[in-house]
């Protein structure tokens, strides 16, 4: 009998490579019908756990259940309910985006009219009607990716892991993709969503779980991590002229590596910290020092990013 309530069950799980732990005792839940985010920096653990997830790889402990059944004992039931778009590219080369749609239906038992039928609607949904006759190693970069997500598509799935999905999207096919999928969250569908593009999680995902050095360091809603982390606030300052490099010097030795900082425009600098109005004092006073003209400065409450950032370690050369 399935858990009512969740559709992925992780306690615990560890995976090693060797002598080295890729994933460190990590547990959590996916609710049914929610869009799962599972974020992290590079080599974090994202990959290998959807690796176990999918059943690509055994893990080394702990428990996983999918759809209330246990992941290595149920794994041929649970990869027929399942659909997977990795990192890599994946499209075979000298198909065209048409025949690709449509054996991809065949290798999953599609009948011909409806396979042909959702193949259409995929195509349309995708905007990938005026390449449907070329073949996937003749598309962009752009349109390789959207045939790979469309063909998930062509069968019915309770569960779709997106790992990145919209590499190589440009901004209106990325919100094309995430309303496609939004739409079918709706319908029941539940969604395991990796990215590095905060807009995109706030946009999609119900819940979040960050991951960090192969442990879980934070879960919750976007709002809930917000809120959590409430009391980081973002000091933006606007030069009048251009952020020289030896400022950004003196202000990265200045705040340490307990605050993000970064250049927004070419003339303004943004520093997140748990101590905003006392860094805001000292920037000023050591600006002014080296003769730095300010066209303005304000606090505002941080971005999901600069949550992210903060929670991991503090510093945007891991992201």
């Amino acid at each position: 009998m399935e858990n009512d309530k969740n559709c992925i069950t992780v306690s615990q799980l560890r995976i090693n490579y060797g002598t080295t732990r890729a994933v460190d005792g990590i547990s959590f839940d996916v609710k049914y019908g929610r869009v799962f985010g599972f974020l992290g920096p590079n080599g974090a653990g994202k990959t290998t756990t959807i690796n176990v997830l999918t059943t690509l790889i055994r893990p080394t402990s702990g428990n996983v259940q999918i759809f209330g059944k246990e992941i290595m004992k149920h794994a041929k039931e649970i990869k027929g309910r399942i659909g997977v778009v990795l990192q890599e590219p994946s499209f075979e080369g000298n198909v065209t985006v048409e025949k690709s749609l449509d054996l991809y239906g065949l290798m999953w038992g599609v009948p011909g009219e409806r396979r042909r039928d959702k193949a259409r609607e995929l195509l349309e949904q995708f905007d990938l009607v005026e390449v449907q006759s070329m073949k996937n190693d003749e598309l962009s970069i752009g349109q390789r990716r959207r045939v790979q997500v469309a063909r998930e598509f062509m069968h019915n799935m309770d569960l779709l892991f997106l790992d990145e999905p919209t590499v190589g999207l440009d901004p209106a096919a990325r919100r094309m993709l995430l309303d496609y999928i939004k739409r079918h969250v709706n319908g029941g569908l539940t969604v395991f969503f990796t990215t590095h593009i905060m807009d995109e999680v706030e946009y999609l995902c119900d819940d979040i779980a960050i991951i960090n050095k192969g442990k879980i360091i934070a879960t919750d809603t976007p709002a809930g991590l917000k809120q959590k982390y409430g009391s980081i606030k973002a000091v933006e300052i606007k030069l009048k002229d251009a952020v020289a490099e030896s400022i950004m010097d003196m202000l990265r030795q200045m705040t340490g590596d307990q605050s993000v900082i970064e250049v927004t425009a070419k003339d303004t600098i943004r520093i997140s910290s748990r101590d905003a109005q006392e860094l805001l004092v000292r920037t000023i006073e050591a600006l002014a020092r080296t003769g730095t003209q300010l066209e303005n400065v304000s606090i505002s409450p941080p971005t999901l990013e600069e949550v992210f950032l903060t929670v991991v370690n503090g510093t945007k050369s891991s992201f």
